[in-house]
């Protein structure tokens, strides 16, 4: 197995990560949802935005809608499994690189899509009122 080739010669993509662009989980957004954060990938023109539902201190559910390549459908998708479940002081402390370890790895290229999946997730806790510690 290994991995599959999606666009240029260099953009090799684990079976992890085209697991999550051809079956993304999550996608859509939160009905009332309590914080909501986008971010865009100025190089590119793509962008992600994250609905969050909190619930006791935890993410009840996180939801998202990505206009982009395989890389950032597939970091927005595992970065919403990723917080899903988790207390929100975790969830803020998810970075770029848990990302990227979810999907098994992107091409070097494309792991500004798993910093623009984190930076929508942590404007919507600061939507939520809760991005700054609180």
């Amino acid at each position: 197995m290994g991995q599959e080739r999606f666009g240029a010669a260099e953009d090799l993509y684990p079976p992890a990560a085209v697991d999550h662009f051809t079956s993304p989980r999550n996608v859509g957004g939160v009905d009332d949802p309590d914080g909501k954060g986008s971010d865009t990938n100025p190089a590119c023109g793509d962008r992600t935005t994250i609905t969050v539902r909190l619930r006791d201190g935890r993410i009840e559910d996180a939801r998202f809608r990505t206009f982009g390549c395989v890389a950032a459908i597939a970091s927005a998708s595992a970065l919403t499994e990723l917080v899903r479940g988790r207390a929100v002081a975790e969830a803020r402390a998810v970075e770029p690189a848990d990302v990227i370890a979810a999907l098994g790895g992107l091409p070097a290229r494309k792991e500004a899509c798993a910093v623009m999946a984190v930076g929508a997730l942590r404007a919507a806790l600061v939507d939520a009122h809760v991005g700054s510690g609180a």
